[in-house]
């Protein structure tokens, strides 16, 4: 069977099982398998696939009728340009995420404007936490886009911390990146100096409602981790001890921005509204929905 032909079959398929996308999640699963790129796909749609080649690609479209996510059986998902590994110990990185580390970037560049400060767009000297790392892809990004900061990446999931290892690794970030096993109970480093000295601390935390586990479609609710996912019964509930965290780890000044679940800002934005938090603002996705939350942490009294 020809390229176009197996293409065509695998579309079929997926069409068939009524899998999202299937036209994409089809080119994906041809172009790993082949070690393409999906111009020499479309230029060589005559070229022969060997049986060897033609097999994995129909059990690989069999799995992703099955329900298991392009990403799992790729092993791979871009984010912010770059293509991190991803497994199923950690959330598959969403588009919308981007949207944390551009108003981190924004926020920083604020800041130090505001203060009259030189600009450092390489970050030196900021030290920034990533809460809930999964496959790194907000702390791998930021240490990418501020290459002299220091970064932290905490974790629940060690299996998650592996992940995100092997991705700053692959993104020559390791050294730069600390790697904690830690919940939002824990300090975030065994060293008491580290609080107040934060300059950004980001976080894509747990927010959908454990109610809502059955609308989900079945990629997420039977492939993705659940601890990953669902941030309580209503879906906000770990806002208050990561919002708490952050209070607690920044130095005046300092910057928090988390993403926020489609309907999680009501309970979220009040915990914000008080004597520790200043500039506190949300940015909306592409789909009009309120996706980033950020404030500023005030001085001490």
């Amino acid at each position: 069977m020809d390229i176009r032909g197996a293409l065509r079959t695998g579309i079929s398929w997926l069409r068939e099982k009524q899998v999202p996308s299937y036209t994409l999640a089809a080119e994906l699963l041809l172009l790993h398998v082949l070690g393409r790129d999906r111009a020499w796909l479309y230029a060589h749609p005559e070229a022969p696939m060997n049986p060897q080649e033609l097999d994995t690609f129909l059990a690989l479209i069999s799995r992703r009728a099955n329900g298991e996510p392009t990403q799992h059986l790729t092993g791979k998902q871009e984010f912010w340009s770059l293509e991190f590994e991803v497994t199923p110990d950690v959330l598959i990185p969403r588009p919308e995420t981007e949207h944390v580390v551009e108003v981190a970037l924004d926020r920083l560049a604020l800041r130090e404007l505001r203060a009259g400060r030189p600009q450092k767009p390489n970050g030196d000297g900021f030290l920034i936490a990533d809460i809930g790392t999964g496959s790194g892809c907000l702390a791998i990004t930021l240490a990418k886009e501020l290459p002299a900061a220091t970064v932290y990446a905490t974790d629940i999931s060690r299996a998650a911390l592996a992940v995100a290892l092997r991705n700053a690794v692959r993104h020559a970030a390791a050294n730069r990146i600390h790697f904690l096993e830690s919940d939002l109970s824990r300090p975030l480093a065994a060293d008491a100096a580290r609080e107040s000295t934060f300059d950004l601390i980001v976080s894509n935390p747990p927010y959908i409602p454990r109610r809502d586990a059955n609308t989900l479609a079945r990629e997420v609710r039977d492939h993705e981790p659940a601890i990953a996912l669902y941030g309580g019964e209503e879906g906000y509930e770990l806002y208050a001890d990561l919002i708490a965290l952050a209070e607690r780890l920044l130095k005046p000044g300092g910057i928090f921005v988390a993403e926020l679940g489609h309907d999680s800002l009501p309970a979220v934005q009040p915990l914000l509204d008080a004597r520790q938090w200043t500039a506190v603002g949300v940015s909306n996705d592409l789909a009009g929905l309120p996706r980033v939350v950020a404030a500023e942490r005030l001085p001490r009294k």
